[in-house]
């Protein structure tokens, strides 16, 4: 009943209502090595009844608190790591509680060589009147790759570039590097002499020649190769720096457009009148990470999406570059505790406002970002071996089904058997094994590809009675 179609052609979403440990166990079959990017803002253990473990908050005076809370992080990123493609790419937002314990658990679970950035963002603007001694005004987000040599980051093509692009050639504009460096830190084998097309010999330059720091940033062997790249200027060697769409992101994200933790509590007022979450992360934060970091159509997962930003900076950045992105958000519904429940009524109605459309605070018209989305819960099958189990079981399995194969669209169901559509290709799902001759009376009616699920009650395959229709299935 909380399915949200806007546009069959579109990608589904997914929102997973309930322990995220138990989300990911499913999302492990769904979709393992299938998400291209993983971010998530953790409870960040503040003391402050934001972190509960066995069901109960950790206080600053628990002297396991900080192994606490690690115990509850290995075990959601362990799993969320099966779910990363080998390019793939996690952001964990922290602050100074837990960032070098989160660091040191992240090394070794991503491997210290997938280590990319620490980023610092500037979360808050003046104020900080309760800090003791200095005015925290930053937050981090450290950055891993599931692989780093397959990982690729995109430009930014919004920061102000400084560098003056004074010269031009039948390329494009561009300005002059030199190439020596003394930054780069002295090898012998980076320092030798280099034959001019004006018959001079060009050295690396030392300000002291006995205590020698610079070198050649390319080697001879790259040189000899990409000779006519260089340039032979006042008695130095230079390469063209082209000009770029973008520049290197830094690591400091320091400026407006990436946000507040003031922008992203004004957002979601204008969602619900009031304060709902007490740091959301602005959407722009969220778009700058997914943009840097992925394609137009990758796989965006939170698995701490409290209220929704995530879901929200996808569907924004989809309308405003035509992209295909989807995403999966998991989140609990909160506590007896909580004012309010998390999923069903903070992170639920935000999506489903930006996808369908509302009225703001100022009762000012939103247009919708369209939108597909269905709404899942966990829940637990009870684990005792019976048949009756196994039958709950199978009819449950159905859905997670649907979700690997991403086909939603019911075309014909019976009590014995299901049959889905995506845009390409069905999918049939047979609940019991005598109804295997029913299945195929139904396909054969139907023109296209099957994909068929059959649950048996033992090991037996039953591949044998689909000889005759082995083109379909």
């Amino acid at each position: 009943s909380k399915a949200i179609e806007s546009d069959k052609s579109k990608l589904v979403n997914l929102l997973i209502e309930g322990d995220n440990y138990h989300s990911l166990a499913v999302l492990n079959f769904t979709h393992r090595e299938a998400v291209d990017l993983i971010y998530i803002d953790p409870p960040y253990n503040t003391g402050n009844n934001d972190f509960i473990y066995n069901d109960k908050f950790v206080d600053k005076e628990d002297s396991f608190r900080h192994s606490k809370w690690l115990s509850f992080m290995e075990k959601r990123l362990k799993l969320a790591k099966n779910l990363l493609k080998s390019s793939g790419v996690i952001f964990i937002s922290i602050d100074d509680n837990e960032q070098a314990p989160l660091k040191m658990l992240c090394d070794e679970i991503f491997e210290e060589d997938n280590f990319v950035a620490n980023l610092i963002w500037k979360s808050k603007s003046g104020g900080a009147n309760d800090s003791r001694f200095f005015a925290v005004d930053h937050e981090y987000v450290l950055v891993y790759a599931k692989n780093a040599e397959n990982f690729k980051l995109n430009l930014d093509t919004e920061a102000e570039v400084t560098t003056s692009y004074n010269l031009e050639d039948e390329i494009g504009k561009y300005s002059l590097d030199r190439l020596d460096k003394q930054s780069l830190g002295y090898l012998p084998s980076l320092d030798f002499p280099i034959d001019g097309p004006d018959g001079k010999v060009y050295k690396v330059f030392h300000k002291d020649p006995k205590n020698k720091i610079a070198r050649w940033r390319w080697g001879a062997k790259t040189v000899k190769e990409r000779y006519n790249e260089l340039v032979f200027k006042n008695g130095n060697v230079y390469t063209k720096n082209y000009e770029k769409d973008g520049v290197i992101p830094r690591s400091l994200l320091i400026d407006e457009r990436f946000g507040r933790t003031r922008t992203g509590k004004t957002e979601l007022f204008d969602f619900f009148g009031q304060g709902v979450f007490q740091n959301p992360k602005p959407p722009k934060l969220l778009k700058y990470i997914i943009g840097l970091a992925g394609l137009k159509d990758v796989v965006v997962l939170d698995f701490f999406a409290g209220s929704g930003t995530t879901g929200h900076a996808v569907l924004e950045l989809n309308k405003e570059d035509g992209g295909h992105r989807n995403f999966i958000l998991c989140t609990n519904n909160g506590d007896e505790k909580s004012d309010h429940k998390i999923a069903s009524e903070i992170c639920y109605p935000r999506v489903k406002k930006v996808i369908t459309g509302y009225k703001n605070q100022k009762g000012e018209r939103v247009e919708g970002l369209g939108g597909n989305l269905k709404y899942y819960k966990t829940d637990f099958v009870e684990a005792e071996p019976t048949d009756k189990n196994k039958r709950k079981l199978v009819k449950e399995s159905a859905d997670m089904l649907c979700i690997l194969e991403n086909a939603f669209e019911i075309v014909q169901e019976t009590p014995e058997f299901k049959i889905f559509k995506n845009t390409d290709k069905y999918i049939g799902v047979i609940f019991y094994e005598e109804a295997i001759d029913d299945y195929k009376k139904a396909i054969k009616k139907i023109d296209g590809h099957f994909n068929t699920y059959v649950f048996s009650m033992n090991e037996k395959v039953h591949k044998e009675k689909f000889d005759d229709i082995l083109h379909k299935v």
